[in-house]
């Protein structure tokens, strides 16, 4: 038996035109990571194209867990707990 966790997952720009709404609420095992949860949403949201052919993350994108980008701290291997919250940003355009 496995446990469960319920994460709020918040979109931004043209992925929240992608997903049809600001924030979505999925389930995922207790021992899945940042990474995880990101090529589960890939699955789901397969227009959002968020990793490179080596399975790598687009360096353009910003992923923050509970506000803090995943890059400071373990990239795709960031733990994550029941009721956190992951942002997920497209690339920024400046002008």
């Amino acid at each position: 038996y496995r446990c469960r966790m319920e994460i709020e997952l918040r979109f931004f720009a043209n992925f929240r035109e992608v997903v049809g709404q600001k924030t979505i609420h999925r389930e995922f095992d207790d021992d899945a990571r940042a990474g995880d949860i990101l090529r589960a949403l890939t699955e789901e949201f397969p227009e959002m194209d968020l990793f490179e052919g080596d399975g790598q993350l687009r360096d353009y994108l910003t992923i923050l867990r509970n506000g803090r980008d995943i890059v400071h701290l373990d990239g795709l291997e960031t733990t994550v707990g029941d009721g956190d919250e992951i942002c997920v940003f497209p690339p920024v355009a400046g002008g």
